[in-house]
Formats: structure tokens, sequence, C-alpha cells
């Protein structure tokens, strides 16, 4: 159990689920190191943490960047021991037309899941350096979504990118048991956030303060999956033990426009 995280790194943390993290965090004692490719927005996250009380260190960047996160996690390490990393940063990438679905499904895994890699990958690195062994005090958190449950025909490039953070972060937490490093997957449902902004109120869509709290006490409780919110979680776990007829039947583009619709 790691119920009160000192050092903690967040990627994707100048907005939606990140930011409303870093802000739940940041307290008198505690390191926050933050990243995201706007520097203003990221900046005023920071100054909200600091106004918490939080020592706050900032890094304006790309997680497809695999070798500048690299050197900024060794480097977040060797200032202050990290205790906690949430792999939050993600897009939600679609397309309209036959001919856009390789590059969204390209674009996809490159920020989904190479990022996730080029993310967890140095924190496991560092972290499993650590003596005595096992280690303490070392967690990893990889952001998958509810949609990483079943391929959905809405989104099959940001559905198919989060199954593969789900299970591969499942996957870590069996290898890493042994070694000390606890690891969860998180999986959301609709978050208030800019992936969805702009769009039609979705199904029990609940605001990014209350995913962070969420979010915060099942990491300190070291779950394995933390699935919100209920309904959705509820859903979900349906969906994946649903007969192929049926699922024919509900799995449907909703929302966006159908292939079939293209002139």
């Amino acid at each position: 159990m790691l119920s009160s995280p000192k050092s903690i790194l967040i990627t994707g943390a100048s907005s939606g689920i990140g930011a409303a993290l870093a802000v739940h965090y940041a307290a008198p004692g505690v390191t926050l190191f933050i990243s995201g490719r706007d520097q203003q927005r990221l900046d005023t996250v920071a100054q909200r943490c600091r106004n918490s009380g939080a020592s706050v260190s900032v890094w304006v960047g790309d997680v497809t960047d695999e070798t500048g996160l690299k050197d900024w996690i060794y480097s977040c390490n060797d200032d202050c021991p990290l205790n906690l990393v949430i792999a939050n940063a993600g897009a939600a990438l679609g397309a309209t037309e036959v001919k856009g679905l390789h590059q969204a499904a390209v674009d996809s895994f490159k920020i989904n899941v190479n990022g996730v890699f080029n993310t967890i990958h140095p924190a496991l690195e560092v972290m499993a350096q650590r003596r005595p062994y096992p280690v303490r005090n070392a967690q990893v958190a990889l952001m998958s979504s509810v949609m990483g449950y079943a391929g959905t025909a809405r989104s099959p490039a940001y559905s198919s990118s989060k199954a593969a953070v789900k299970h591969y972060g499942q996957a870590l937490r069996g290898a890493f048991r042994g070694v000390g490093i606890g690891v969860t997957v998180i999986c959301p449902g609709y978050v208030s956030s800019g992936m969805i902004e702009g769009a039609a109120r979705m199904p029990f869509q609940i605001s990014a303060e209350k995913a962070a709290a969420i979010i915060a006490k099942g990491l300190a409780r070291n779950q394995a999956r933390i699935t919100f919110p209920w309904q959705m979680m509820l859903l979900a776990r349906l969906a994946i033990n649903l007969p192929g007829f049926i699922v024919d039947r509900i799995n449907k583009p909703w929302g966006v426009r159908r292939l079939e619709d293209q002139s």
C-alpha cells in the first residue's frame, strides 16, 4: 500500500485527469513532476499545485519523444526518488473515412501505447535498482479506458490502443509483484476533459476532479485495476462476456459518421 506518495510524476498533466491528479496530490512535503505539451496550461497547473504547498517541476514535451522523456524521468528520480509514476498522456483519435483508418491507428498506438512504454519502462528501471530488495514505496499506473475492455465500432483505433495498455499493465503487475513495485491499470469512463470538449454530455460522465479522487483512492490500495464509474464497469464486464451475435447488434458507431454513410 502506498497511501501517501511524496514524489510523483504525471504525464499529460496540463489538462483533464492529469491536471486534476496533480492538484489532488499537491500538498506540503510533496514533490510533483508534471509534463505536457502546452507550456501555458502546464504552468497554470503547476502554480495551482505550488499554491497548495507542493514543490513542482515541469517538462514541456511529447511522450512520443522516447529519449527526451527517459532523460527527464531519470533526472526527476535523481532529484527525488520517485514513489508514483502515472502514465496518463493519451489521445482519442479516429477516422471519418476509410482512407483515414490506417493513420488513425498508427498515431493512436504511437501516443497511447508507445507513449506509455516511454514513460513506464524508465520508471520501472530506476525503481527496480533500489535497495533493500524487494523495493518499497514504488508504484506505476497506466491509463487505459473502459473502451479498452472490448473493441468499439465508434473508435476502433482508440479502443484497441487502450486494450493493449490494459493487457500490458495486467501482465506487468504479475511480473513486478516480487520486485515490490505496484502496477495498476486505470480504466475511466467518460470524464470531462479536452478529449470530449464540445461534445454532447456522454453517458455517466463525471468531472476530472471526481475521477482524480477515485484514482488516488484506488492507487493507495494498490488495486490491480481501477474502473469507474460503476455503471460503466458493469457495462464493460457485460460486453466482454456477450455472445458474438449480440455484440454484432449493439456494436454500432453511434455518435460518429458511419462508414456505410460515406459516398
